[in-house]
């Protein structure tokens, strides 16, 4: 399996950083406010901190959660994940009501040193994923060049592209290809995935069986 370019060889000192996670929750049915298992969050803790403690900026977390469709949907919001991060990482989490546009570039334009910012669900907007459904329930899909415009706003959000969503990796939605930013690579995360792939891939021990399954 080819090398890629880890956070690990990256200067990121006085960098922004975004960060693209994935914080796809499960939530309570009763009360989607209430977050019922964490372990996503937990996966994505030792980049931050890695990150952080390498003297960056800023980092600017991105996600989505749910299937809200291109539409704003409160209970998708990832408000209550900021409460979350800022119990696990001891440390105040700046939270953006919108993941684009003039205030979250404002608010990312030049924070404070160590800063944690996350930007709410982007899936709000059907340029993520570029379709979605209108109010009336027909499918949509998203202008090219409103786009473009979504994916120039993220690369002015930060300075340094980090991928370490890789549930999401398989798709080419607007937040998972980094597009614009000179150096892109590769969250502690993504490389224990590629690594644990490699091993099976490209040199398995012998016999070997295959147990694939899964939940959504």
């Amino acid at each position: 399996m080819p090398a890629k370019l880890s956070i690990n060889d990256v200067d990121v000192a006085g960098k922004r950083v975004f960060m693209r996670v994935d914080f796809n929750v499960p939530q309570d049915k009763a009360d989607p406010t209430k977050i019922t298992n964490t372990q996503r969050i937990d996966g994505a803790l030792p980049t931050i901190k890695k990150v952080l403690e390498k003297g960056a900026k800023s980092v600017v977390l991105a996600s989505h959660l749910g299937r809200p469709d291109g539409s704003v949907v409160s209970k998708y919001s990832l408000a209550p994940v900021a409460k979350i991060l800022e119990e696990k990482l001891g440390k105040p989490v700046t939270f953006c009501t919108d993941c684009v546009g003039p205030e979250v570039e404002a608010t990312c334009a030049d924070p404070a040193a160590g800063s944690v910012i996350l930007l709410e669900n982007l899936r709000f907007h059907v340029e993520e994923e570029g379709k979605g459904v209108d109010p009336e329930g027909n499918k949509i899909k998203a202008d090219k060049e409103k786009v473009a415009a979504f994916r120039a706003s993220i690369r002015k959000l930060a300075d340094i592209y980090c991928n370490d969503a890789f549930g999401t990796a398989h798709r080419a939605h607007s937040s998972m290809v980094g597009e614009g930013f000179d150096v892109k690579c590769a969250g502690d995360l993504m490389g224990k995935e590629l690594e644990a792939f490699a091993k099976v891939l490209d040199n398995p021990a012998k016999p070997v069986l295959a147990i694939l399954g899964g939940a959504k």
